[in-house]
């Protein structure tokens, strides 16, 4: 039976006739989805045009009006009538009240839901000003039958209405969008979500067709509109398989629904709503951002125009990175960058977004994925480095990662991330999807990177952890194949991969073993000790522990958890302890490094060599890959204030420290004196290096005291103001026991800042010890440094006195 034919029975039978129809076009299985709705819509009006022309008889100045979801033609099989009959005021009321009645009780006969009202075009108006749900209504009006003027100038005020009232209603509509995600939860990670009232369901989108029609904003277009539909297909098998006006994806119909769809199963089904939900979530983001930017701006232009005399101000943009600046409170590209000679710029984009709190550009990110070339294999150290800040930057991290996969550059970057994306998770206990589990265990990891001496390894564990669950079988033995091969292609060394696979091999070994076995059983802690390795995999393997159980809800980690894990890594590390180090020997200096010793000894002042980084090669690099910024060689005759003088005048000149060595050097036979190197790697914060020469001659003043190192970083920080950015966990500095039998260890583990190991080193000045050596490192965002200390007489400290230098330097890192 063809559409028309369906019509023609409708409109012959009166209600019984199209309930007949109704229901023969609802058992049609060759049409489904959009043309469904459509044609369900359109027998609908024919049925309800029929009802409103038999009853108007000679009345005039009225029409039948569809609003809200049949307004925009959208009918799922059990969807509710939204009607309004709109009348001009002239005809007699009584008249109009027996018309109304003839429309309204043939549906309630037939058991459909009705929202109806009967209003003259400026009772709508003002009913839709004191009521937003109402003007959202009618902005998607739709003329049935009877005077079609009426209709399009109610339409035509209506809009008017909304766009004059625009920075008034849409704050009020974005507040009801937040307060429903409130109560309903984000469609993307439910088990048994709420197609429509969920965020990121059927009223979200609805919400920002509103929004463009207010012409202030207009939500991204790609993927919204299939998106939309396809939570509209789910609707209507939901509707089907349980013969009731439901928007509620239950479990038990889940399979059902599936089925007739045609998917495989209701995971399959669940992937497919969690992707339009995201979809829409994202568009909903960008979307309220650019309202909020629009109307800020508007806000402040008068103001602005008065003060530069009613010229155009120019927004401002302030670097945060190369190739990357802040404007009106998004990060965007700067003018000069190039994403198809610069594929590290997503990562550097989102690793700066992320640490400074911000959101990332949508142009910003349409633009790279667009022409960013594809990274060399192994990743260049910048990359790995730039995703692990990205990692480590806590919340922020979130919004800034989902951006990049809204455009596909997630999975650009690490393929693996396909298979994971989606996916759900039936567990009562775990509360996200698996990859915005994995991405919430590396916030939570964020946390505990002042807990371990490799940070970076902490956070890509916790993003891979989990990444086997794309595949059959165990997703640990499956998930350790993955991470091997995931870390070599980003750049980390055979050691660092082990370590890896390890972590993500044994992600759940602390808590089930802590949990499930007898801990006063030797045999159980040899075990795990055999499994981990290793000291330093222990620490990290805790902290992951915790981070991951944090993240898959609040089911899954308690006091009591916390205490058997604590104990059973306690007695590991103590298997682990068995056998003491040897203290390594001492390096000896290269060719250069002595060269630059003596010339420092024969002119009594520092002597230095920068050496610019070769540019990654665009071929599969073979070996390790190289180390990160520049290398920059200071020998320096030994003296107090060596340390904190050459990082500052580091800061200075806005250069980053990534990784630096310090230690005296045994001079050769003829030549006097005692001379410290310093072999460090840096990189500037944007812009180019700046000269050895000019290095050398603030160094020189900062040791003779001339320069007034700390006054010229507060005037600095003073003209450029920090941004709100990440609310990073507090230093951490502890004294490491029995790390050496020739100084005293102290570890600082703290947020990267401009001038840190500054002021590192002046508070050791302070504190009257003498630093032997040091070996500092930059991991993403965390700095991770040892420090090797003595007293005068060059022994190490008491044990008392270690403590009070660790205080006393943890008390200046949290000012």
């Amino acid at each position: 039976m063809t559409s028309t034919d369906v019509r023609t029975e409708a409109e012959d039978s009166g209600p019984s006739g199209y309930a007949a129809a109704r229901l023969r076009l609802l058992q049609e299985g060759a049409r489904s989805g959009p043309p469904r709705r459509a044609a369900l819509a359109e027998l609908t009006d024919d049925w309800l045009t029929g009802l409103f022309d038999a009853g108007a008889d000679k009345l005039r100045g009225i029409s039948l009006v569809a609003v809200g979801g049949y307004g925009r033609g959208e009918l799922s099989p059990r969807s509710d009538l939204d009607l309004l009959l709109l009348h001009d005021g002239s005809a007699d009321p009584g008249a109009v009240a027996s018309l109304a009645d003839r429309i309204w009780y043939p549906i309630w006969d037939l058991g459909l839901d009705l929202d109806h009202s009967v209003r003259t075009p400026a009772e709508a108006r003002k009913t839709a000003g004191e009521d937003l749900k109402v003007q959202l209504g009618l902005l998607d009006a739709r003329h049935l039958a009877g005077d079609l003027g009426l209709t399009a100038g109610l339409r035509t005020a209506v809009l008017a209405d909304w766009r004059n009232q625009a920075p008034k209603r849409l704050p009020e509509l974005q507040q009801l969008c937040a307060e429903r995600a409130e109560r309903q939860g984000e469609l993307q990670f439910l088990l048994e979500p709420d197609l429509k009232e969920a965020r990121g369901g059927l009223r979200d989108a609805t919400a920002l067709r509103a929004v463009a029609a207010s012409w202030l904003a207009d939500a991204p277009r790609e993927g919204l509109a299939d998106a939309r539909r396809r939570l509209l297909d789910v609707r209507d098998a939901l509707h089907l398989a349980t013969g009731r006006a439901t928007d509620r994806l239950s479990l038990q119909e889940q399979d059902q629904v599936a089925a007739e769809l045609g998917l495989l199963d209701a995971d399959t089904l669940l992937r497919q709503v969690y992707e339009a939900a995201r979809v829409v979530s994202y568009a909903s983001d960008v979307t309220w951002r650019e309202v909020g930017r629009v109307l800020r701006s508007r806000a402040v232009r008068p103001r602005l125009r008065a003060m530069l005399g009613g010229g155009k101000p120019t927004a401002e943009r302030s670097p945060l990175a190369e190739g990357v600046v802040e404007q009106d409170g998004e990060v965007v590209l700067a003018r000069a960058a190039r994403p198809d000679r610069d594929p590290v710029l997503p990562l550097r984009a989102a690793a700066a977004a992320a640490q400074a709190g911000l959101p990332l550009s949508l142009h910003a990110v349409r633009r790279m994925a667009a022409g960013v070339r594809p990274l060399p294999t192994p990743w260049p150290a910048e990359a790995r480095e730039q995703l692990v800040t990205l990692l480590g930057s806590g919340p922020s991290t979130i919004e800034v990662w989902e951006a990049l996969e809204a455009e596909g550059l997630i999975t650009r970057l690490l393929p693996d991330w396909e298979r994971v994306r989606c996916r759900p998770q039936r567990n009562a206990v775990h509360i996200w999807t698996v990859d915005r589990h994995l991405i919430e265990t590396a916030v939570r990891a964020a946390e505990f990177t002042r807990r371990v001496h490799r940070p970076d390894l902490l956070l890509v564990s916790a993003l891979l952890h989990d990444i086997g669950k794309g595949w059959p079988g165990d997703h640990s033995v499956a998930g350790e194949i993955i991470a091997r091969d995931v870390a070599a292609r980003i750049g980390f060394d055979r050691s660092d991969v082990a370590v890896l696979a390890t972590l993500v091999r044994h992600h759940l070994l602390l808590v089930e073993t802590a949990t499930r076995r007898d801990l006063e059983d030797p045999a159980t802690v040899r075990s795990v000790a055999e499994a981990v390795g290793s000291q330093g995999t222990l620490e990290l393997l805790h902290a992951l522990t915790e981070a991951d159980a944090l993240a898959t809800g609040p089911a899954a980690w308690s006091s009591w958890r916390a205490s058997l894990v604590a104990d059973l890594v306690k007695r590991v590390a103590a298997v682990l302890a068995g056998d003491t180090p040897e203290e390594p020997e001492a390096v000896a200096p290269t060719a250069e490094q002595e060269r630059l010793a003596i010339e420092a000894a024969r002119t009594g002042g520092p002597v230095l060599a920068l050496r610019a980084q070769t540019e990654p090669p665009t071929e599969e690099p073979s070996g390790d890959p190289e180390p990160l910024g520049v290398e920059l060689l200071i020998a320096v005759p030994d003296q107090k204030g060596v340390l904190p003088a050459v990082a500052g005048v580091l800061a200075m000149h806005r250069l980053t420290v990534r990784t630096a060595e310090l230690r005296a050097l045994d001079l050769p036979d003829g030549v006097s004196g005692s001379v410290l190197l310093l072999d460090w790697r840096v990189a500037a914060e944007y812009g180019s290096l700046p000269q050895a020469a000019r290095l050398r001659a603030d160094l020189v003043r900062a040791l003779d005291g001339s320069l007034d190192i700390a006054g010229r970083l507060a005037e600095r920080d003073a003209a450029y103001p920090r941004r709100r950015g990440i609310v990073a966990p507090p230093a951490r500095v502890s004294v490491a026991a029995a790390a050496s039998r020739l100084a005293t260890v102290i570890e600082v583990r703290a947020h990267d800042a401009p001038g840190l190991l500054h002021r590192i080193g002046r508070a050791l000045e302070e504190a009257q010890v003498r630093v032997r050596s040091a070996h500092v490192s930059t991991l993403g965002a965390n700095a991770v440094d040892a420090f090797y200390v003595t007293g005068a007489e060059g022994a190490p400290l008491p044990g008392e006195q270690a403590a009070s230098v660790a205080r006393a330097l943890e008390d200046t890192l949290r000012e």
